[in-house]
């Protein structure tokens, strides 16, 4: 399956600011699954420096800084990628408590670790503990944990943002993909596991027999889990599914603050107004 994205950012300042320094994770990555195309980021107003660089996970990360005086801001990403499914593939049956003995590879290590936004606060790992019984496959408990945040909490954009803490999440049982990605890995992490934070982009079909709205489309976010001898399986508990072809992944890192599609400081203005649109459209 191959897309044609279009993902814009646009800051509205209520006053002139003088300048601005950000940090753009808009480029998808090249993957086995996965194959870039085409790919070109636009920034007005023109800045005055810019910088691709690759961060420490392997993303492509863009840097750019406006110097000019400016009342708004609009970074539009366009993108091209090819998508093949591997629903087919076979996944390894190693029990997750065995998984604990055996050494990780550096990148895998990384991501057991507590972050700032997937960490096991509070109520967790106790919320996950009837799905980890001795000697069960870590695969299985993974769909389970993806079926039940999926059953269990009600998809709710009003109620967070991307700073309200998992123990909010957890007791009130709504958020958006970002939470309930940051839910399942920090369940994941507290149990001594492997588990990273993906973003990216998922294709929404509008019903039969009517035309998709533009910008209908979102900016997505699900988990991965690394099995060892096979290597990182992506869940999707927004969904209750295994990612496939309508996924297509930007970046990955310990959590959303690693991979923000945009993010940066401002110098002087006051507020500010933020507005994202995607659209993701099938080529022939």
């Amino acid at each position: 399956m191959k897309y044609r994205i279009r993902h814009q950012t646009h800051y509205q300042y209520r006053q002139a600011v003088s300048g601005c320094h950000s940090l753009a994770h808009l480029q998808p990555r090249q993957l086995e699954r996965q194959r870039l195309l085409n790919h070109q980021i636009t920034v007005l107003p023109e800045p005055a420096n810019v910088d691709r660089r690759q961060d420490y996970f392997g993303n492509q990360a863009f840097f750019f800084e406006v110097q000019s005086p400016h009342e708004q801001l609009r970074v539009t990403s366009l993108s091209e990628v090819e998508v093949v499914d591997q629903n087919n593939t076979e996944f390894p049956i190693a029990a997750w408590d065995a998984i604990l003995n055996q050494p990780l590879p550096l990148e895998a290590r990384f991501f057991q670790l507590d972050s700032a936004l997937a960490s096991g606060v509070d109520g967790i790992r106790e919320y996950a503990q009837d799905s980890f019984t001795k000697g069960r496959p870590l695969i299985e408990i993974g769909l389970e944990i993806n079926e039940r945040i999926f059953n269990e909490f009600v998809y709710d954009p009003r109620f967070t943002t991307v700073s309200t803490p998992l123990t909010t999440v957890l007791e009130h049982k709504r958020g958006v993909c970002q939470d309930f990605a940051h839910l399942a890995i920090a369940v994941f992490r507290s149990f001594g596991l492997a588990a990273r934070y993906v973003s990216g982009y998922i294709e929404t079909l509008p019903p039969p027999g009517e035309s998709k709205l533009t910008g209908s489309d979102a900016s997505h976010a699900w988990f991965s889990l690394y099995l060892p001898d096979f290597g990182w399986v992506d869940f999707d508990p927004t969904n209750n599914c295994l990612t496939h072809q309508q996924h297509v992944t930007l970046a990955w890192g310990r959590d959303y603050q690693d991979v923000a599609p945009v993010k940066g400081v401002v110098v002087g203005g006051r507020e500010q107004s933020v507005s994202v649109s995607v659209d993701m459209e099938r080529i022939a």
